[in-house]
């Protein structure tokens, strides 16, 4: 439980930084589609090399990279669009991915790689966790400038001499790296909603680009915390106590938020119907 939370405090440093770029630069879905197509990494390694964590670990990071080369490729040389080509992309690795896992040769239980597993975490995954984190904040902190301009003026920071492509790629490939990490805290299934939900949390309370980066990293540690304790004492996957306590946060936060959420947005169109009608004519 003690390496399940440390892991999970760990990639919710480099989840909020990641998360947040990806909410600001609408590629919510495209983390998403990496995330699934995860799994035919993951079964192709049980089957060539068997239990071995390193291989899984391997296996999964290569599925995730070669989804990120394919679907830029696909979108640069074809009219498919980037979100559309991670779309197909996805779809093809997540249904090998099922197609191969129902082709085990044995009654594997893969759950805890899809869910993630609090009794799974192991030291080679904390050092593993704490690494990809590690190198996650200081490219972030060595490329600051270029990813600030090419999330919020790209045609600009392109104009300028900016490598548009590579701050992308590489942002792709990082969140690939970090989704890996993730894998037995949080699972396949769930690694991104420690990255995206505190993002999407802290773009409806912040305008200002550094408090929300500092805002979705100190959530995604509360929540992890609270879901790691939730995880322990109900009985239930790491991943999904996790991504609930995420997911409170969040419903709480679109209806309450004082500018930004539902309830202040519905306010203010009352009161401005109401002054309205209750105008002279």
């Amino acid at each position: 439980m003690q390496r399940s939370l440390v892991s999970a405090l760990l990639l919710s440093v480099s989840g909020g930084l990641l998360g947040s770029i990806l909410v600001l630069r609408r590629m919510a879905l495209m983390g998403d589609a990496l995330s699934h197509s995860l799994l035919p990494g993951i079964v192709l390694a049980w089957l060539w090399f068997g239990p071995n964590a390193l291989a899984l670990f391997v296996g999964a990071l290569l599925a995730g990279l070669l989804t990120a080369l394919a679907s830029a490729l696909l979108s640069r040389l074809t009219r498919v669009k980037e979100d559309a080509a991670f779309g197909s992309i996805f779809l093809v690795f997540f249904a090998a991915g099922v197609a191969l896992l129902s082709r085990l040769p044995t009654r594997l239980n893969l759950e805890h790689f899809l869910f993630g597993s609090i009794l799974g975490v192991g030291p080679s995954d904390l050092r593993l966790a704490g690494v990809i984190t590690a190198v996650t904040v200081l490219l972030f902190l060595a490329g600051y400038r270029s990813l600030v301009l090419e999330t919020f003026d790209p045609v600009f920071h392109r104009a300028s001499g900016g490598q548009g492509g590579a701050v992308h790629l590489g942002l792709l490939a990082l969140t690939v790296l970090n989704l890996v990490a993730a894998l037995q805290t949080m699972g396949v299934v769930l690694a991104l909603g420690l990255f995206l939900l505190p993002a999407v949390i802290a773009y409806l309370w912040c305008d200002h680009f550094l408090r929300l980066l500092a805002l979705a990293v100190a959530v995604a540690m509360a929540c992890s915390t609270a879901g790691i304790l939730l995880s322990y004492h109900a009985g239930v996957a790491s991943g999904a106590a996790i991504v609930l306590c995420l997911g409170a946060v969040f419903l709480f936060s679109a209806l309450a938020s004082p500018r930004h959420g539902a309830a202040a947005r519905l306010l203010a169109a009352w009161r401005e119907r109401k002054s309205v009608t209750a105008s002279p004519d």
